[in-house]
């Protein structure tokens, strides 16, 4: 009984010392913290300003106008198996600019370089290009305490005023030959004026080179601004960066959410209720046309949503054969829209055939947008839960579609229909 109790208090212990290990070895990067890893970067980090740049991501960004046309730069992000990313734009655009993008790979060592953002595609942002002047042997990124630090310093009288950060999708590491998979999410903010040093302030890019020292760091701190010359910049850090998507969520969920709800959910369940509800007349009919209605006039949503995503810089993709099966979704909910306003009579001999044109029409939809929301969440790349989640959905509503059709064809005597 006392061994039992001695083993359970070092159980306990183990427990505990474990989780607090965890704790600390978690702890986020912050302005109000020390920069532990400024013996590892190759300049000196003590005037660094310090700003939240991107909170939602744990964007921390510590910069300074180190001398005449020299400017250093650490970006401290989440290491999430994914690349950290940071352009800098004379417009306040991703296409045009001119980045920095590093990562871990799985084997561990670090990868530092620079790109030019030119389109939305791998082969429009090709790897060892770009307009920044670069330092020789400054660019290299730190791994440490579940955290990645970019570090690099390039030469220019004033950088752009104009930046944009990027996170990859998780898990999805760039290419051998170094190129990027479209990211997850993006914001963009600006440079403000330094405080204090040299102060020339403004924010963002004005060079030429390229440079690849990927080295991976193996301090042990967490992160944070070295002397960061403006830890309460932390305040204003939020007000610098204008999130793309309003509110926490991206507009691609934003569209994803509303796509899966009117056109894969709402549109099946209404569908099911006309073929499987007809013996609890008129309810089935209300019922109906409630939901599809609900259906439809949230997918337009999510399809307007899609459309102003394809012209957002941002999230520019690729997205032809999507477009288009969404396209024919849209087209078909309309095709069904104008024939609830043009039913016959039951009594009608064209009732026949608009009933044809109704199931069939209504099948087509669901299966084009079961499809394309599939093809819409494998394009994401980052969206296997998702399409997990909602492959349970399908995988239930088909199983209970036979459920209820082989009761129905059982119990209930079924009026003519096509």
């Amino acid at each position: 009984m006392e061994m039992k109790k001695v083993s359970a208090c070092i159980s306990a212990f183990i427990l505990l010392l474990l989780s607090f290990t965890s704790f600390g070895s978690s702890q986020p990067d912050s302005c109000s913290s020390k920069l532990t890893v400024s013996n590892l970067i190759p300049f000196n980090t003590s005037s660094l300003t310090c700003m939240s740049a991107w909170s939602s991501e744990g964007f921390i960004l510590r910069y300074e106008n180190a001398g005449p046309s020299l400017w250093n730069f650490v970006l401290s992000a989440p290491d999430k198996g994914a690349y950290i990313a940071i352009g800098f734009s004379g417009n306040g655009r991703m296409v045009g600019s001119s980045a920095m993008v590093g990562w871990k790979s799985s084997s561990g060592v670090g990868i530092v370089k620079q790109y030019y953002l030119g389109g939305y595609s791998s082969n429009q942002c090709p790897p060892d290009k770009g307009s920044l002047s670069l330092v020789q042997g400054s660019s290299l990124i730190v791994s440490q305490s579940s955290r990645l630090y970019l570090v690099f310093q390039f030469s220019t009288a004033q950088p752009q005023s104009s930046l944009v950060y990027a996170v990859g999708p998780s898990n999805n590491l760039p290419s051998s030959g170094g190129y990027l998979s479209t990211h997850r999410d993006m914001a963009s903010g600006t440079l403000s004026s330094p405080a204090g040093g040299g102060g020339r302030g403004g924010g963002g890019d004005d060079d030429g080179d390229d440079d690849e020292h990927g080295q991976k760091g193996d301090g042990e701190g967490e992160s944070s601004s070295g002397r960061k010359r403006g830890g309460d910049d932390d305040s204003d850090g939020e007000d610098a960066v204008a999130r793309r998507s309003g509110g926490g969520l991206s507009l691609t969920k934003k569209h994803a959410l509303l796509t899966i709800l009117g056109w894969g959910i709402l549109l099946p369940i209404g569908a099911a209720t006309a073929r499987f509800l007809k013996h609890h007349d008129p309810l089935w009919f209300y019922s109906h046309v409630l939901v599809q209605g609900v259906a439809f006039f949230v997918g337009v949503i999510g399809v307007l949503a899609g459309f102003k995503l394809e012209h957002n810089p941002g999230d520019g993709r690729d997205v032809d054969a999507h477009k288009t099966l969404g396209i024919f979704v849209l087209a078909f909910g309309g095709l069904q829209v104008m024939a609830v306003l043009m039913r016959p009579k039951k009594e009608a001999k064209a009732r026949k055939y608009w009933n044809c044109y109704h199931h069939n029409v209504g099948r087509a939809a669901i299966v084009c947008a079961v499809a394309n929301i599939f093809y819409g969440l494998w394009l994401a790349k980052e969206a296997r839960d998702w399409s997990y989640g909602y492959g349970i959905f399908v995988g239930v509503w088909v199983v209970v579609c036979f459920v209820l059709r082989e009761w129905r064809r059982k119990h209930v005597v079924e009026c003519a229909v096509c």
